[in-house]
């Protein structure tokens, strides 16, 4: 596996690639590689001749008082993973060799990137999207992979690549989820045991919404409003959990077939988020 730190670098290795007419995958990360994070570069090496990971913990897309600073950095690890993995190269670069110091550009995707996640973390989206807008202009990838955990970053991201007509498809993978049904987060390593042995009731509280929608004998409100309870009782301080329709994150309405349930609760110092998507 190549390791690059710039970005010309990167771009000669990618052009030595397309000269032979071979297509490329992008792996966006943060870096701190768990299970999750593997399976999308499996899932890459099938739909691409070439892999390239970025490991880049982005500032943009870290709120004040947020855990930036602290966000774990495993470099040596994430290489030797990637490695085994068959990844083809790693771009690791400095936060300076991505954004100028007088960068004035931001990419935002208006009405998806203020709800949810988005009114607990303000500008959090408008960091993603630039930041993988960036990505996409220097790799120019044929295919991006993104797990369905984040999965309103998900569809941030698709939304832009749609509206600025970027040519790349998006891909997104199943969540990992451990034993318990906990999604793999490298967040998770903030938890205490016990936490942890809590931290599984969030799938939990999702299976069951999905189950009641499903039944179809409760309202929408109300299974949400159970839902909150539930998590409240286990010892979250849940932000939101949410019946939307699957395409746009909107509200769900009676006719809608394609959802998604999204979740984002504390327990102690974490923030975790979860979804199951689904149809009815």
């Amino acid at each position: 596996m190549h390791i690059v730190n710039a970005i010309s670098e990167l771009r000669d290795a990618v052009g030595a690639w397309r000269a032979l007419g071979q297509s490329v995958a992008l792996v966006p990360t943060m870096g701190n590689l768990h299970a999750g994070h593997l399976a999308l570069v499996n899932e890459a090496k099938n739909k691409a001749d070439r892999v390239v990971v970025s490991i880049f913990v982005n500032p943009t897309q870290f709120g004040v008082g947020e855990d930036f600073e602290t966000y774990p950095r495993t470099e040596r690890e994430d290489q030797e993973k990637l490695n085994a993995a068959g990844a083809d190269l790693l771009f690791q670069p400095a936060v300076s060799e991505i954004y100028a110091p007088d960068a004035k550009t931001v990419v935002s995707v208006s009405g998806l990137s203020e709800q949810y996640c988005g009114a607990f973390r303000p500008g959090h989206f408008d960091g993603v999207a630039t930041v993988v807008c960036k990505l996409f202009n220097i790799v120019q990838p044929d295919v991006a992979l993104f797990g369905l955990k984040d999965f309103q970053q998900l569809t941030v991201i698709r939304t832009m690549v749609r509206d600025l007509n970027i040519p790349v498809e998006i891909i997104g993978v199943d969540t990992v989820r451990e034993a318990s049904g906990l999604a793999m987060s490298s967040r998770n390593g903030y938890l205490t045991v016990e936490e942890k042995a809590v931290a599984s009731k969030l799938y939990q509280t999702l299976c069951d919404a999905r189950n009641a929608v499903l039944a179809g004998h409760l309202s929408d409100q109300e299974i949400e409003s159970r839902a909150l309870l539930f998590l409240q009782e286990s010892g979250f301080q849940p932000d939101y959990f949410s019946v939307c329709r699957a395409s746009d994150l909107k509200k769900a309405d009676v006719d809608d077939k394609e959802l998604v349930l999204l979740t984002a609760a504390r327990l102690g110092k974490t923030r975790l988020i979860d979804n199951i998507y689904f149809s009815r």
